[in-house]
């Protein structure tokens, strides 16, 4: 019941602000891996956000409009249950009907988890078993989701008599906490195939490499390969790498991969 209701049409008082404001962010964060990453996401001091999960203090203008562009809520949060709001977190995700399945980890994954920013990947290929895809993506947070967006190499679209201009081959997709790693959702524009990929970091020098799988959602009887492994590395800011990564983008031989790509691909044992 909202505060309006409840008080009979009078205004709340700040108090009452105070602890809806509380028992709703209560609500809103619930599944979040931790309120430590969750609070440099949102860019608020841990102390102050505990205050506002307590109901002992009230954010400002500005960081109420950040707290409700991260939870995708309106400021009724002030005044009605978030559980009673009709928000605008009605896509398929948050629909009711899957929302405490699957949506509520898709607002949830840390920076600490998958740091935003440039990846090089490398895979075999699905279409010819004996060449190899390296490719460039990025990954960019928004409205407190995670999404990945990149390019298909232009050799793959063309064995499959594909246009292989910019705007038909970019890819983009989301990603969801998963446990132990991480996993992405990925398709071409106005496509009806779907890449899922599975990731989980490995030790390393600079702790920067996930290594997992990726599978392309066709029927068992298509040529080629449907699932095979796949590792990423985090590239950070360095220019030059990126550079370098988008440069040899595109099919190869094994023999061109970088050293640590094919020592983690395993390519002479079977994918299990």
């Amino acid at each position: 019941m909202s505060l309006a209701s409840r008080n009979g049409g009078s205004p709340p008082n700040p108090a009452e602000l105070r602890n809806m404001l509380g028992a709703n962010l209560r609500l809103l964060t619930k599944d979040a891996v931790s309120i430590s990453s969750l609070c440099r996401d949102l860019g608020i001091n841990r102390t102050q956000f505990n205050r506002y999960l307590a109901g002992e203090s009230f954010p400002r203008p500005d960081v109420l409009h950040r707290i409700c562009r991260f939870f995708q809520v309106d400021a009724r949060i002030l005044l009605e249950p978030v559980d009673e709001i009709d928000s605008i977190r009605r896509d398929l995700l948050h629909h009711p009907a899957v929302a405490e399945f699957v949506g509520g980890s898709a607002i949830s994954l840390s920076e600490d988890l998958f740091p935003s920013g440039f990846y090089r990947f490398t895979r075999r290929s699905f279409m010819d078993d004996e060449k190899f895809v390296q490719g460039l993506v990025y990954v960019t947070r928004e409205d407190g989701f995670a999404f990945i967006r990149g390019f298909e190499a232009k050799e793959a679209m063309r064995a499959q008599g594909l246009r292989t201009d910019p705007h038909t081959r970019e890819f983009r997709g989301f990603l969801l906490p998963q446990e132990g790693g991480i996993a992405a959702l990925v398709s071409r524009r106005n496509s009806l195939t779907t890449s899922f990929n599975y990731l989980a970091r490995i030790p390393s020098f600079q702790n920067n490499y996930w290594v997992g799988y990726a599978a392309r959602t066709v029927r068992e009887s298509v040529t080629g390969r449907r699932v095979t492994r796949l590792v990423y590395e985090f590239l950070g800011k360095d220019r030059g790498t990126i550079m370098n990564a988008a440069r040899t983008s595109g099919f190869c031989d094994e023999s061109q991969l970088v050293p640590f790509h094919r020592t983690q691909l395993r390519t002479d044992e079977p994918f299990i």
